[in-house]
């Protein structure tokens, strides 16, 4: 099956971590997209995540790069290096060139220096995947598992931005057969520029507790991994979520819930409310709208519906409530049945 393993395969992957070392903070964990390792002598700490792409055809170079420094970025650290490593179907010199142009452009765009990888031609392959290893510094940590009890969840720009580009790209006519305006599918594809959430991340990084980038399955994903990375408990409101029309429109067109789906250009980010107002000034004052999404809860503490009581006082270790129903496993990603169909 197509996308991300399921628990119980992913906990025998990441139990296989080699040697032990004191140095690194944060290692391999459910929920926490990249690791923190204590540079010695140093006052800073070197953030490292790594991330395939092969799906989005059109944009693959540009999105690789994206979803691999949004991981660093969304750990409170600025990239600064990129390992790529690329597999190519064939040796066309054109798909070749496109794909490297693209990685070029937007590390270039990011600042981000590009220094090292590997680069073969594998003909089992389809389409191309990059592989990219992003890494940054930050002089503090934040991780996925820092949410706070208290604390209010935002989220930037809107839910579903990197599949709306995907649908008006990778699937353009069959959003068009299904009704969608030529201007709409346009301003869709457009999408594609704000994908990146490391301005977005630099905004937030002081105020926040948590923070996290919904890629894969979407913002529900995203609310799963941070609710297990914290042991705590999220609580959404649907109407809350900001969704820009073009998405509306595009995901409408195919059936997909927009809370499920490729959502890398968000940031979610858990914030004492108390500093509320500090990281909505700071994401505005750098032209990022975000919206207040819900809320962190201990677990038991109640707080909803009898129909999403998963423990009898309220609530369970990383559980997610949407609308007051409880969502404990994150969802396959909606986009995924497309492309199998295809």
């Amino acid at each position: 099956m197509t996308g991300k393993l399921g628990p119980e395969a992913l906990a025998e992957v990441l139990a296989a971590t080699g040697v032990d070392d004191a140095a690194v903070d944060v290692g391999p964990a459910y929920g926490e997209d990249a690791a923190a390792i204590d540079l010695a002598g140093a006052e800073s700490t070197l953030v490292v995540a790594a991330d395939p792409l092969s799906l989005a055809a059109d944009a693959v170079g540009e999105l690789a790069v994206h979803v691999a420094c949004n991981d660093v970025a969304a750990s409170g650290a600025d990239p600064r290096w990129l390992t790529h490593t690329l597999f190519l179907p064939d040796d066309d010199p054109a798909r070749r060139r496109t794909v490297t142009e693209q990685v070029d452009e937007t590390a270039r765009e990011l600042g981000v220096a590009i220094v090292g990888g590997h680069t073969e031609v594998l003909p089992s392959l389809d389409r191309p995947l990059c592989s990219m290893t992003a890494l940054g510094t930050t002089d503090r940590f934040v991780s996925s598992g820092g949410a706070e009890p208290g604390d209010r969840l935002l989220l930037t720009k809107g839910a579903g931005i990197e599949a709306t580009a995907i649908l008006a790209t990778d699937f353009r006519e069959a959003c068009a057969e299904a009704g969608v305006a030529e201007e709409t599918l346009d301003a869709a594809a457009d999408f594609l520029g704000e994908v990146s959430v490391v301005p977005d991340a630099a905004a937030a990084r002081d105020a926040a507790s948590a923070m996290h980038d919904p890629t894969e399955g979407g913002l529900l994903t995203a609310l799963v991994e941070t609710a297990s990375a914290s042991g705590a408990v999220l609580s959404v409101e649907r109407d809350r979520v900001p969704i820009r029309p073009e998405t509306e429109a595009c995901c409408a067109a195919l059936g997909v819930d927009p809370l499920a789906t490729f959502g890398s250009g968000a940031l979610l980010a858990a914030v004492p409310p108390e500093r509320v107002g500090e990281a909505t000034d700071a994401l505005a004052a750098a032209g990022i709208d975000a919206g207040e999404i819900g809320e962190v809860r201990a677990p038991g503490d109640g707080g909803d519906s009898e129909e999403g009581d998963t423990s009898g006082d309220g609530s369970s270790v990383g559980t997610v409530f949407l609308d007051g129903d409880p969502i404990d496993e994150a969802p396959r990603d909606e986009l995924y049945p497309l492309w199998e169909d295809r």
